[in-house]
């Protein structure tokens, strides 16, 4: 029981961090990389569908974005689909491919999306803390009822501490992975 308890909160801590990494790729940096297109869903006969299920996306330059739809008459979509989302992209199309410059980041928007990041990785902290805080409230159930010992609650949360302390560094380097990847010019 207390294996399967430490197991969930496991699993949820590693959530937690996939959950940082994905908010991460939303926020840009000055490089352009495909995965910055990765929030975008594009009206495909009328269902809402992932822009790389349409395209092809390749970054050329560094500093650019090389969008081929397979069927070309998507490009308007694609378009004003990239105009919608909350980016700040201004994308350009030649009839075949649409090309999306990445803007140079000022250094107003890199402190902006360093605060940005710096709020995401507090979000995380906080969900890990829940995770930690309701394994432990799920040890001390289990020794009030008395299916466990003193001892074993004891063991158990200090376990789920060093899953805590394990996840909390993840997170943490994460971010200033994502600090330094901003900051840098």
């Amino acid at each position: 029981m207390i294996d399967e308890i430490i197991e969930d909160a496991e699993n949820r801590m590693r959530k937690s961090v996939a959950s940082l990494e994905e908010a991460f790729k939303k926020i840009r940096t000055g490089r352009a990389h495909p995965s910055i297109l990765d929030s975008v869903l594009v009206s495909y006969y009328g269902a809402d569908t992932p822009l790389n299920q349409l395209a092809n996306v390749n970054v050329e330059e560094g500093r650019s974005l090389i969008i081929s739809p397979w069927e070309k008459n998507q490009i308007g979509e694609i378009e004003k689909a990239i105009l919608k989302s909350d980016l700040g992209l201004n994308p350009s199309n030649n009839g075949d491919t649409i090309r999306v410059p990445m803007p140079p980041l000022t250094e107003e928007t890199r402190r902006e999306y360093t605060k940005q990041a710096k709020h995401e990785t507090e979000n995380a902290r906080v969900a890990i803390r829940n995770i930690r805080r309701d394994a432990n409230s799920d040890f001390k159930e289990l020794e009030k009822e008395k299916e466990i010992s003193e001892d074993e609650q004891r063991r158990a949360e200090e376990q789920v501490q060093k899953l805590t302390d394990k996840y909390i560094a993840a997170i943490e380097s994460a971010y200033q992975a994502k600090e330094s990847d901003l900051l840098s010019f």
